[in-house]
């Protein structure tokens, strides 16, 4: 593929390419060019299906079929249906602040770092149309009110990491790490014993390392934070957190959220709840007991 480039390192194969609107890598700690260039294409046609299959920007997918039903029943396959079980327990989890039915919003927030606040009256006309409790979800079947929408952004890229991570423990026992747009997972230990050393990115400088250094030899990375995405106006910062049942951003978020969990998908749920308790994050993340790193 054109988009899809492989180069040596030192002691790895790199493989880098877009998906999901993210730049993708993908370092394999293989022999020879022929395995990863094998393995970089299973990964690059993996995160492709998963975006062409959820994206909300196509017209050609189950997630456009769901969203233009006008109210009529929709069946879906197993794979949506695992996706809509584990948003609906997301949503339970959280006490409705991750609510896949919330990206109507963003036709009121437009996070571009300028002062442009939405009208009061937009967000409340929106947050009429925005409730997981409104859809009736009875597996395989979805039924979405007219003029709601479904939006699987909050998981999709995580989810991709994992399902990729999957098919590629399958075809080689060689450490990987798997990347999509800052979100990460690792197979296991490379030969010497060492992980795969990772930064956090600095809050106000995208690429730049914010100083802290994380080598993880097994697991996930997920991180949530506003660093591309906010408002500000006389001296307050709106992150692009939302949250549903207000239509409002979350107060007090911290500029940034990392979390190690078992899986990509865990790590980015407990990343985005914690940003969803803004000022308490911190406690949030305590109580689950999962290794994180807070930048405020």
């Amino acid at each position: 593929m054109a988009d899809l480039h492989i180069e040596q390192q030192a002691d790895y194969w790199l493989a880098r390419f877009t998906a999901m609107a993210s730049p993708c890598e993908l370092l394999m700690e293989v022999a020879n060019r022929t395995e990863a260039e094998a393995l970089a294409q299973c990964a690059y046609d993996e995160a492709k299906r998963i975006e062409r299959t959820f994206s909300r920007y196509r017209d050609d997918n189950i997630i456009h079929q769901i969203n233009t039903s006008s109210g009529c029943p929709i069946e879906v396959d197993e794979e949506m249906a695992n996706l809509l079980d584990y948003a609906d327990h997301c949503y339970q989890l959280s006490e409705g602040r991750f609510d896949i039915t919330s990206g109507l919003l963003r036709q009121a927030w437009k996070f571009d770092g300028s002062d442009n606040l939405p009208e009061t009256a937009l967000i409340e006309r929106l947050r009429l149309s925005v409730s997981w409790k409104k859809v009736i979800w009875q597996r395989p079947f979805i039924t979405l009110p007219k003029g709601m929408e479904i939006d699987l952004g909050g998981i999709g890229k995580e989810y991709a990491v994992d399902s990729t991570t999957n098919l590629l423990r399958q075809k080689t026992a060689a450490s990987l790490l798997i990347n999509f747009g800052g979100d990460l997972a690792v197979t296991h230990a490379r030969k010497s014993g060492n992980g795969w050393c990772v930064a956090i990115d600095h809050p106000d400088r995208c690429g730049s390392s914010s100083g802290q250094e994380i080598e993880i030899k097994q697991g996930a990375l997920a991180t949530s934070g506003d660093a591309q995405r906010y408002l500000l106006k006389d001296g307050i910062r709106y992150s692009h957190i939302l949250d549903p049942t207000t239509g409002w951003p979350v107060a007090e978020t911290p500029r940034s959220v990392t979390v190690h969990a078992a899986n990509c998908t865990e790590a980015g749920i407990l990343a985005t709840l914690s940003m969803l308790h803004g000022r308490g994050a911190e406690a949030f993340l305590k109580q689950q007991q999962v290794t994180s790193w807070v930048l405020r």
